[in-house]
């Protein structure tokens, strides 16, 4: 008797945690996508790029210890864009590096931040490619595993011969690479198959606020263009690749409260046993970022903020079934060093929740005393970085609005927002002729490439895509990893048994990328 009982109240309980969760997914803000296609993308149907050049490639061989050492002068150079630290002369390497392969106009373009650099090459082609670089890096750590992360050193680990340093994968080694492969194709043919227009700048690790402003002297040129290209290593030590097709885009900003008319202390922090009779700005704060999610904090409550994003086309569900039909949750879960997805996801389910869905971050929070042993204050000021990625259709200015009304209407109008940074998503079709070019070179170097409509991250890709109203692709042959971190490096000789590329055909596959796209008609 008392199992069966024991048996009823357990599916009591069962039944009314199911009502309840039924409940709270009939009162979820996220959008339901209706999927209306089981096809999915099958990349082996794009037919691989048969050209050679041989001639080129010959040069390529010839020229590999020089083009090492490119390489190694270009992540030499300090660029940490955040500290200021070489960045004028890294950005002057990029311009005489562009003269030197026979750019016919270079020129740098000051902004209100870090310089732009501009260069145009006129091979006299029906074809016309602009080429995106950035020449800044992120700091560095002391925890690198080599002594000096600018040395530019040759290592050997697992995976062959690479080059660590900071910058060498993200992203001055597979842009130095591209322009490598630019002077092997000068020096045997004497021309390009395209002509190229080069946009760098070197405020991409700090947002990318001044991107635009390179842009202006060339606008209306750069806009006749047949696409824009950004070279990097999208391999796998196995050899695939992952291509993807755009980016999400990003508010970043600062929520401070402060102690005011409000409450709380106005001038400095006070000792901490007044808490009984004075408001906490450091509490205040807290409570003002829980308002914007669910308390599990995986949920946006911010009234409208997943309504005005693009549900996902025919087209992007063709390529989230692909993805879905070879997701290794659980290897992407050990990557990250996480145990579970939220909600239990897997498959497609967290492939759209991961593209099709803002995020809201809190990436920093700090205020009063956190030092060492004690001191009870209670402090006057408290200060949280926060982000929030947003999909196509989501616009800054809109998420900027949304937050602040949904904190106004909390009674959290005293709390500041400082917008850092901010810009739309960006996408493009992969029926592109620059994407099935990129997917036809993949292919003939064996790199069977997973392509997403775009990453989860984010880039100021939309200067292309809205800016300039181009097809955008950033990819390439090669594998790097560690970007931001104590060990990032690039391959240049494969180890037997890694099927990534080597810089060698890393440079080739540059070649083929450039010549496919010539012979688009």
């Amino acid at each position: 008797m008392s199992g069966l009982r024991t048996l009823s109240i357990s599916l009591a309980l069962a039944l009314s945690c199911a009502t309840a969760l039924a409940a709270r997914a009939a009162d979820s803000p996220r959008p339901a996508y209706a999927w209306t296609t089981t096809e999915a993308f099958d990349v082996s149907r794009v037919p691989a790029y048969a050209g050679r050049h041989d001639a080129v490639y010959a040069r390529i061989d010839a020229d590999l210890e020089a083009h090492v050492a490119h390489l190694q002068r270009w992540v030499r150079q300090r660029s940490i864009s955040a500290q200021d630290d070489g960045i004028d002369a890294m950005a002057a390497m990029v311009a005489d590096d562009l003269r030197a392969l026979g750019f016919d106009d270079v020129r740098q373009v000051e902004t209100p931040g870090h310089p732009g650099v501009l260069g145009y090459y006129d091979a006299g082609a029906a074809r016309t490619l602009v080429v995106y670089m950035m020449y800044d890096v992120q700091p560095v750590e002391k925890n690198w595993r080599i002594e000096d992360p600018f040395a530019g050193s040759l290592v050997e680990n697992e995976h062959g011969t690479v080059l660590m340093a900071r910058g060498a994968t993200n992203q001055k080694g597979s842009q130095r690479a591209f322009l490598n492969a630019l002077d092997a194709m000068i020096k045997t043919t004497g021309t390009l198959p395209v002509n190229l227009y080069v946009v760098a700048e070197g405020e991409e690790e700090l947002g990318s606020p001044n991107v635009g402003r390179i842009f202006e002297p060339w606008l209306d040129r750069l806009r006749q263009a047949d696409g824009a290209f950004f070279p990097m290593n999208i391999q796998r030590p196995d050899g695939s690749a992952s291509l993807n097709l755009g980016v999400k885009g990003i508010v970043y900003f600062e929520l401070e409260s402060k102690g005011g008319a409000w409450g709380g202390p106005a001038r400095s922090e006070v000792h901490g046993s007044v808490k009984s009779l004075v408001d906490s700005p450091t509490l205040r704060l807290v409570q003002a970022i829980a308002s914007m999610t669910t308390p599990d904090g995986n949920t946006i409550t911010i009234p409208g903020y997943y309504a005005p994003v693009t549900p996902p086309t025919v087209e992007q569900q063709r390529l989230v079934n692909a993805l879905a039909a070879g997701a290794d949750d659980a290897a992407l879960q050990r990557s990250l060093g996480v145990s579970r997805w939220i909600d239990g996801l897997s498959g497609r389910e967290a492939i759209v929740r991961d593209l099709f869905e803002p995020t809201l971050n809190v990436d920093g929070l700090w205020s009063g005393y956190t030092g060492a042993g004690m001191k009870t204050i209670l402090p006057h000021v408290a200060t949280a970085k926060m982000d929030s990625r947003l999909p196509p259709g989501l616009e800054p200015e809109d998420a900027y609005r949304m937050i602040r009304a949904h904190l106004d209407a909390k009674g959290f109008d005293d709390v500041v927002i400082r917008p850092l940074s901010g810009y739309p998503a960006a996408s493009t079709s992969v029926d592109a002729p620059l994407v099935q070019a990129m997917l036809s070179v993949l292919n003939k170097y064996g790199a069977p490439a997973r392509v997403s409509p775009w990453l989860g991250g984010s880039a100021p890709f939309y200067q292309f895509t809205r800016t300039l109203g181009l097809p955008f692709v950033f990819g390439g042959l090669g594998y790097g990893t560690g970007a931001h971190g104590p060990d990032e490096f690039m391959l240049i000789h494969s180890a037997q048994g890694v099927k990534a590329a080597g810089l060698a055909d890393i440079e080739k596959s540059y070649v083929d990328i450039l010549h496919a796209l010539s012979e688009v008609r």
